[in-house]
C-alpha cells in the first residue's frame, strides 16, 4: 500500500513523540504491522496513530490496535487520525470526504495574494466543490478580512465543511453556483473551484485508498477530465466582480485545453506552476 497524494506529507513530518499512554513497544509493533501492510512511512504513521489513540480517540492500546487495523486495511491515514494538515491548519476529515492535498496549497497561496489585493472592504471569497472546506477555511484564516462562502453538492462533505468553517464562513449545499445566494452574483473577488479533473478512464489508475475511500464525485472529471471545469467557467463571469479571479487546479496534460475553456468563457487565463509541489494552477480573471 502506498500513501495517497495527501497521505503522510499532508499530516506533516514533524510528529511529536507518542504520549506516555502508548508505550514505545506498542508503537514499534504498530510500525511492523504497517510496514507489512505496505505503508511506506510506517514509523511516522505509527507515531501519528499512537497520538490519535492516546489523545484524540482515547483508549490507549486498544484504540491503537483499531486504528492500525484500519490503516493496514487501506483507509487513508487522514481519515483514520481524523485530520489533515493544510495551509497551516488542521482540517477535520473522516470517512466519505476528499482529503485535501498539500499540492493545493499552491492554489491557496495564489488565492490569498489575490484576496490581499482585492479592492474595497470585506471582499467576497467563494470555495466551490469545497469538500471538507479546507480552501475556504484557509481563506477565512487569511490576514485580509473577507466574506467567505463554501458550497458542495455532496451532503457528506458538507458535514465536515461546516465543522471546519464554524463561525468563519457560510456553507451551502447544491450544484455549483445554484448553491450560492443570489446576492453574491457579480461580487466575488476570489473564486476557488477545486473541481474534479481526473478523466473517467483514468480513475482505476488512482491510489487504491483514493478510489475506495474518497467520493467519486470529487475525483471524476468526465471523459476528458474537464466536464465540471466547463460548467464552472461558463458562469464564472456572472459571479465574479470586475477584476475578480477564478482559480482551478489542472494537470500539465490538460493545461492548454483548460486555458482555452476559460478564454472561451470570456476570462483572461494564465497558467502558474510550482515545481516543488508538482502543482499547476489555472487562473481566469474577469476584465475590469
Amino acid at each position: 500500500m502506498s500513501p495517497s497524494p495527501g497521505t503522510s506529507s499532508s499530516l506533516g513530518a514533524d510528529a511529536c513523540a507518542p504520549p506516555p499512554a502508548v508505550p514505545p513497544a506498542a508503537v514499534a509493533e504498530a510500525t511492523v504491522r504497517l510496514r507489512a501492510a505496505g505503508c511506506v512511512f510506517a514509523e511516522e504513521e505509527a507515531t501519528l496513530l499512537a497520538e490519535a489513540a492516546a489523545c484524540g480517540q482515547g483508549g490507549g492500546l486498544a484504540a491503537l490496535d483499531r486504528l492500525v487495523e484500519r490503516r493496514a486495511a487501506g483507509h487513508p491515514l487522514e481519515h483514520v487520525v481524523g485530520w489533515a494538515e493544510f495551509a497551516g491548519l488542521r482540517i477535520t476529515v473522516g470517512p466519505g470526504v476528499f482529503v485535501p492535498r498539500r499540492r493545493t496549497e499552491f492554489l491557496l497561496t495564489l488565492a490569498r495574494d489575490l484576496l490581499a489585493r482585492a479592492p474595497g472592504p470585506g471582499p467576497v471569497a467563494v470555495d466551490l466543490c469545497c469538500g471538507s472546506g479546507a480552501a475556504a477555511a484557509a481563506l477565512a484564516a487569511s490576514e485580509r478580512r473577507a466574506e467567505v462562502h463554501a458550497a458542495d453538492i455532496d451532503p457528506v462533505a458538507l458535514v465536515w465543511a461546516r465543522r471546519n468553517l464554524a463561525g468563519a464562513g457560510e456553507v451551502h449545499e447544491g450544484d455549483l453556483y445554484a448553491a450560492l445566494p443570489a446576492a453574491l452574483r457579480g461580487r466575488v473577488a476570489v473564486l476557488v473551484a477545486n473541481v474534479p479533473y481526473v478523466p473517467t478512464a483514468d480513475l482505476p489508475l488512482l491510489p487504491a485508498e483514493a478510489r475506495t475511500h474518497e467520493p467519486r464525485v470529487a475525483l471524476d472529471g468526465g471523459d476528458d477530465g474537464l466536464v465540471v471545469l466547463r460548467r464552472v467557467a461558463a458562469q464564472a463571469g456572472r459571479w465574479l466582480a470586475p477584476g475578480g479571479t477564478l482559480l482551478v487546479e489542472t494537470t500539465g496534460r490538460q493545461a492548454e485545453t483548460a486555458r482555452g475553456v476559460l478564454a472561451a468563457a470570456g476570462l483572461t487565463p494564465a497558467l502558474h506552476h510550482d515545481e516543488e509541489r508538482a502543482a499547476t494552477v489555472l487562473t481566469g480573471t474577469r476584465p475590469a
